[in-house]
């Protein structure tokens, strides 16, 4: 039984402790464990080298290609899991790719995690297109679903599927993050959250881009714009901290 993981390195797997970057939970310490593989492809992905593998031509602004064998690594569960607990934080985010696509690998993972770390606090990053596998749902504390907009260059029935949707809308648990490239995505997101009763208190909108320079550039007008709507504004502390920059 084994998980696929994106690296640090040829080799390494990306498991690390850092600070939260994004959504409710940013700044609390955390260990992240990045899953590799993804069932959509952004165009401006700051993780494509976990899917844009030799051979995918599915477009990326970057126009790069990674090697699988370099970006990619399969480690058994347990393994996961000492790794994991051989880091301080209490807090576990999983993300990636797309971390549902292995959802009964995570559930065996987190239950060899709670022999070690019993009541660690777990975290699933999501595309909000995969429900949550039933042997893992009752174990995860929160979701951050960041449903993909237009912009992201994702064809609207596999990026943004009604059911799916509804059923994150319905769950207390799931925080939305919407990625905002220009104030016209924001129109989008308002009638996202009309057609599918996305509670306002739930949504957080975030600046795309990979730099500090672009993201504090629409920063500026889009927690105007948050202000004026209700929603809550979310940055992007890693990039700030660390830049763009695997492990971190």
């Amino acid at each position: 039984m084994s998980l696929t993981l994106a690296t640090t390195t040829p080799g390494e797997p990306e498991i690390f402790a850092s600070l939260q970057g994004e959504g409710p939970s940013m700044g609390r310490p955390s260990t992240f464990v990045r899953l590799s593989r993804c069932n959509l492809a952004c165009i401006w992905c700051d993780t494509a080298y976990t899917w844009r593998f030799e051979g995918d031509n599915r477009p990326h602004r970057d126009g790069l290609s990674f090697e699988r064998k370099a970006n990619q690594i399969v480690l058994g569960e347990e393994d996961v899991a000492e790794r994991i607990a051989a880091l301080p934080p209490d807090r576990l985010v999983v993300t990636g790719g797309e971390p549902l696509l292995q959802g009964a690998a995570l559930a065996r993972m987190i239950g060899a995690l709670d022999a070690s770390r019993p009541g660690m606090h777990i975290e699933i990053e999501t595309n909000g297109t995969v429900a949550p596998h039933p042997a893992l749902d009752h174990r995860v504390h929160q979701y951050n679903v960041s449903p993909k907009l237009a912009h992201s260059g994702n064809p609207a029935d596999l990026a943004l599927i009604p059911e799916r949707l509804a059923a994150w809308a319905a769950e207390a648990r799931a925080w939305f993050k919407f990625v905002i490239a220009s104030p016209e995505d924001v129109e989008e997101v308002r009638a996202l959250q009309q057609a599918h009763a996305i509670p306002g208190s739930r949504i957080f909108l975030m600046p795309e881009g990979r730099s500090s320079d672009v993201i504090r550039a629409r920063s500026a007008w889009l927690a105007e714009i948050c202000g004026e709507l209700g929603y809550r504004f979310t940055d992007r502390l890693h990039i700030h901290l660390w830049g763009d920059t695997r492990g971190t």
